[in-house]
């Protein structure tokens, strides 16, 4: 599969059409990395109100970029520091409405104003963060955090443990 189309137009709506999908997208490869591209690629295309879409992968003790769609990033990013930082010490997902009410946001992207971050943990381990911006207020709800988590455990049960048979 190295299309995907999604046709639906409510939120809700495009993650159930795009999920299925995803999950066929990744489910032959086995390669992390090239997963993460697609599914970078895949979410935001679907979704033209998310300005950055990408991974951050657990690395020495920090968060290190991964794949990616959109503007140039932050490439390390401590624990602790920033949303995608914040996140990954908690390990929860959170959802910040306006990035200039988050005590310690990294400006990454000045256009960036809210953001969703979800983390990678299997097994108690952190294994990096599911980071989406856009560059409107409020874009982020409850909605997008159901369905991005469960795209997080899709890629750790999917992938990232199928990477770890070899």
């Amino acid at each position: 599969m190295e299309t995907i189309t999604v046709l639906a137009e409510g939120k809700k709506e495009k993650y159930e059409e795009l999920f299925p999908q995803l999950q066929a997208l990744a489910g032959d490869e086995r390669d992390l990395i090239a997963n993460m591209a697609n599914i970078s690629a895949a979410l935001k295309a679907t979704f033209p109100v998310f300005s950055w879409v990408g991974f951050y992968r657990m690395q020495k003790g920090e968060l290190v970029l991964g794949p990616f769609q959109g503007k140039v990033a932050c490439v390390r990013i401590k624990i602790g520091n920033g949303v995608c930082g914040t996140a990954a010490k908690e390990r929860r997902t959170i959802i910040v409405p306006d990035v200039d009410g988050f005590p310690g946001h990294i400006a990454c992207d000045p256009d960036s104003r809210s953001e969703i971050v979800v983390p990678l943990t299997s097994s108690g381990h952190l294994l990096g963060v599911l980071d989406v911006d856009s560059d409107k207020l409020n874009s982020f709800d409850q909605i997008d955090r159901f369905y991005l988590e469960k795209i997080a455990e899709m890629i750790l049960q999917e992938i990232y443990q199928s990477n770890t048979e070899d």
